[in-house]
């Protein structure tokens, strides 16, 4: 998942985190939708507040819902409202109108008549699902298509941290330059996936790609046939596999970092070399 908007609270304002964020629409329409939002988060909360206080809800009590629309493989768009009360489902936005889910029993149902009251903000809540939303949605991906469909394949290599206690090795893979972010690396013996497989934080590096690290506390000698195994979309079907004690990835990263070195030196010297041969014929 990929953050691109935000919003702040003090000023009921959308933060565009993206260049592209906005999609096609023009400011006064994003302006227009700041303002809605703002309106009926605030005119929303007071009449739940009524609401919860006619019906005798026990507090503290946690309200969660969820909106917006997805893009499915066949280029169709759904759009979705659901809501949720103390964690389990309590009404979703389907036909047109509110829908009790199951779980939130009568108080569902309570709420879906008392929200049927209101014809006018259904009819907005229609509009920003069925039309709205999706404009928004292919207005943004296609704003976004350059970076939204990049792919950067990753690099992985292998070493070990400071040994976490007599006779035991803290195996480390690392994997880092990958974009998108969602990565699956897992230790390996074979086709055994090792349980013992510890994954950090996926961190940003400075050119806008990925970094992993990805860690398997073993005993000292059962090291041997070990691998860690990299999935990426960028890599399709063609998984990177390393292996531990094999020296083809660290030999690698080395040559990388060597190889433009010693041409940047052979390039100054054969530079400075030129200059004192000029110098000697002048």
């Amino acid at each position: 998942m990929r953050m691109i908007h935000g919003w702040d609270n003090d000023s009921g304002k959308a933060i565009f985190l993206k260049p592209w964020s906005k999609g096609n629409f023009s400011n006064e329409e994003l302006i227009e939708l700041e303002d809605l939002f703002q309106a009926y988060f605030i005119g929303l909360t007071k009449e739940l507040q009524d609401y919860v206080s006619k019906v005798q809800t026990e507090y503290p009590f946690v309200i969660q819902c969820i909106g917006g629309c997805e893009l499915h493989s066949g280029k169709s768009i759904g759009s979705f409202l659901r809501g949720a009360l103390g964690g389990l489902d309590f009404a979703s936005f389907k036909n047109h109108s509110c829908a009790p889910a199951p779980e939130g029993g009568s108080r569902a149902q309570q709420f879906c008549a008392f929200a049927s009251q209101y014809k006018g903000i259904q009819g907005i809540i229609e509009t920003l699902l069925s039309d709205t939303c999706p404009r928004f949605l292919l207005g943004v991906l296609d704003a976004g298509k350059a970076e939204l469909q990049r792919q950067v394949k990753p690099e992985a290599w292998l070493s070990s941290d400071p040994s976490p206690g007599p006779g035991r090795l803290l195996l480390v893979c690392h994997v880092s330059g990958f974009y998108p972010k969602p990565v699956w690396v897992m230790w390996m013996r074979g086709e055994q996936k090792q349980s013992g497989t510890r994954q950090g934080d996926t961190v940003p590096n400075a050119d806008g790609t990925w970094y992993l690290r990805v860690t398997l506390d073993v005993t000292a000698g059962e090291e041997t046939g070990l691998s860690c195994r990299v999935k990426h979309s960028s890599l399709g079907d063609q998984d990177i596999i390393v292996y531990w004690g094999h020296p083809t990835s660290v030999s690698l990263i080395f040559l990388a970092i060597l190889v433009p070195s010693l041409v940047l030196l052979i390039c100054l010297a054969l530079r400075f070399l030129r200059r004192r041969s000029f110098q000697s014929i002048s």
